[in-house]
């Protein structure tokens, strides 16, 4: 390895170099990362410490807020700190070690958002079979499966990074270290490898924002087979799913499925993967939910709630 590069670390070139933006991001971006850790945590034992845990949709949204804890914590803690700081470094393990967390951890997402979708299609399209379909076995099978495949998607790509060389500039017109960054820094032709970033990361976001658009569309027809009141709680549930898939898949798309470039744009929108998406699931999947309300004042205010429940 030692022979592929003369370099030891690489300067994040970050956000901005005004000084007074930058202090006004390590405000925001301080306060986004203590709301989503509260919020995220807040589901989580809420969940965990409820019934609803039971409960195959509220299995996987425990799960999910696990990831997003784990996802932003490979980028945000050290954008924050960098903000503070003119010269912004990462050592070269560091780097490869975020690549792959970030690529580890954002695929295992990609894949409970999947199986919840195969959960919401299986309450609402097959709800006589529901209980058979989502026991907690095939829960626990959905949630290793994101897992290994989230393993099957990262590795390749830490692989691609760590083979790469590097012997010349070592800035990185970033505020994290991602695998097209690095191209554009590393001193060989990467047009191949790049197509194969493309064809392996963009494409695994594409076909999956795909299926689960597919499988939303046919939920939402299902839909017109029930209740009043059914189609309003599962249109509820429905629109939380896609809102937090549109909000995540978005601009991961823009980043991943094009031709293997860079735009200064790019940090803007990875801040919405990275921060802004996962700040904002716990109020989208909290605000619409009665049932997470109602877990979340019994466990957090016990005697609040069984006054709610006497009144």
């Amino acid at each position: 390895m030692k022979s592929q590069r003369n370099i030891s670390e690489f300067i994040l070139l970050g956000l901005s170099y005004d000084q007074n933006i930058q202090i006004f991001c390590f405000v925001l971006f301080l306060f986004c990362y203590v709301a989503l850790l509260a919020g995220n945590l807040l589901i989580l034992v809420s969940i965990r410490c409820s019934p609803l845990f039971h409960q195959p949709m509220y299995y996987f949204l425990s799960h999910l807020s696990t990831m997003d804890i784990c996802y932003t914590s490979t980028v945000t803690p050290k954008l924050i700190a960098d903000l503070l700081v003119e010269r912004k470094t990462i050592s070269y393990s560091n780097c490869m070690l975020q690549i792959f967390t970030m690529h580890f951890f954002g695929g295992t997402e990609i894949f409970i958002l999947t199986a919840m979708a195969f959960d919401r299609y299986a309450a609402i399209c097959k709800p006589l079979h529901y209980l058979l379909i989502m026991n907690r076995t095939r829960c626990h099978l959905l949630v290793l499966a994101a897992w290994a495949g989230a393993a099957v998607h990262a590795f390749p790509l830490f692989s691609t990074a760590i083979s790469l060389p590097f012997c010349g500039p070592n800035e990185i017109d970033h505020y994290f270290c991602d695998i097209f960054p690095l191209l554009k820094v590393a001193c060989t032709d990467t047009r191949i490898t790049g197509v194969l970033v493309v064809a392996f990361s963009g494409m695994l976001s594409l076909v999956t924002f795909i299926v689960l658009f597919v499988s939303y569309g046919i939920i939402l027809f299902t839909l017109r087979n029930l209740s009043a009141e059914g189609r309003r709680k599962a249109l509820s549930t429905c629109c939380s799913h896609i809102t937090v898939v549109i909000l995540f898949f978005g601009p991961v798309i823009f980043i991943y499925l094009r031709p293997p470039t860079t735009f200064p744009e790019d940090k803007i929108f990875a801040l919405f993967y990275t921060i802004i998406s996962p700040m904002f699931n716990p109020l989208i999947y909290s605000l619409r939910n009665s049932e997470m309300k109602k877990a979340m004042r019994k466990f957090w205010s016990p005697s609040l709630f069984s006054k709610e429940v006497h009144s």
